[in-house]
């Protein structure tokens, strides 16, 4: 067993953990339940968080290295009781339907608008395509994209509009 500090939606840690644990397992034990097993092989994005702001596959990171850490999951992006505007944008935008994918596609459209305006990317340049790009490791079975496209611009200030969206064409 190994002792660990970390912070995971901005409160302290201090967790004794198997070396062989995932971030996964970690995250789970500590009662995040957004933070899903699909695929176990980093193919789908269900288990997708932010450590230090950088999307990364918890299935597939170990959780050994996010000792001196930040960990972000969608729990931690609701604040005094409000939505994230992410989070309030995939409502808004119809943009959830079982939900089993939904908190690793937020975590990964945080992930992509705060490295958009770090960058200072004007949002009216980001394409639908950059968009896909951006998402193209999370999978939904049930939305057909073009609804999760319209959050994310909408996340971005850009008026929501599917005339430049493919229906059914994954991210």
């Amino acid at each position: 067993m190994l002792t660990i500090s970390c912070a995971i939606n901005d409160r302290p840690y201090e967790l004794t953990i198997d070396p062989r644990a995932s971030l996964l397992d970690m995250l789970r034990d500590q009662g995040l339940t957004s933070v899903k097993q699909g695929c176990g092989m980093g193919e789908c994005g269900a288990c997708t968080v932010l450590v230090d702001d950088v999307a990364v596959n918890a299935c597939l990171y170990l959780a050994t290295w996010v000792h001196g850490k930040r960990i972000r999951t969608v729990e931690g992006e609701v604040k005094n009781g409000q939505l994230s505007p992410v989070q309030q944008a995939y409502v808004d935008a119809g943009a959830v339907q079982c939900g089993f994918c939904t908190p690793g596609l937020i975590m990964t459209t945080t992930a992509f608008v705060e490295s958009c305006r770090d960058n200072i990317r004007n949002p009216e340049d980001i394409t639908p395509e950059d968009i896909r790009r951006a998402h193209a490791g999370n999978l939904c079975r049930c939305t057909g994209y073009d609804t999760i496209v319209q959050a994310v611009r909408q996340s971005l200030g850009q008026p929501a509009s599917s005339q430049d969206i493919t229906k059914s064409s994954p991210p």
